[in-house]
């Protein structure tokens, strides 16, 4: 059997949209019967919340979908990341940027955005009110499905 693809998912601070997208992913990869195939893990740029589970809020919005992402902990991307995934996704413009500055010389690690094709960014919700945190879910139960079946496609080829 080939390796498993591994994909880490980043935000700023790993507590509100990665922690999402991870759970999502993995969601996913267990409905499609996929866990074999696909590792998936996620980080922040910032090391401010390091240990820490996730938001509530981000708690709170994937339980009422039926995901459950409370044994989640923020940690920071570090250079180890690059060479231990194949691909690192960012939610937005901004990590997509930091993680390429981020990126040691010779990384072989794919860096691109959750919404690669539209260029759209997954907006943080952590100051917002609580529907930001719905909103972001729906968004990222979209991204990381589109992402899954991409990779997929890749796969199979």
């Amino acid at each position: 059997m080939p390796d498993k693809t591994r994909v880490l998912f980043v935000c700023l601070g790993n507590i509100c949209r990665s922690p999402l997208a991870e759970g999502l992913f993995l969601h996913h990869l267990q409905t499609a019967n996929l866990l074999d195939a696909y590792d998936a893990d996620s980080a922040g740029t910032g090391a401010w919340h390091v240990g820490n589970p996730p938001d509530p809020r981000s708690i709170a919005v994937a339980a009422v979908n039926g995901v459950d992402i409370t044994q989640q902990r923020a940690q920071q991307v570090e250079d180890v990341h690059f060479s231990e995934f194949d691909y690192l996704v960012g939610m937005d413009h901004s990590n997509v940027a930091r993680l390429k500055r981020l990126a040691p010389a010779g990384s072989v690690a794919t860096v691109r955005m959750l919404f690669e094709h539209s260029g759209q960014d997954v907006p943080d919700p952590y100051f917002g009110e609580n529907d930001g945190f719905q909103r972001v879910f729906d968004m990222v139960f979209k991204g990381t499905k589109d992402l899954l079946d991409e990779l997929e496609s890749k796969r199979k080829r």
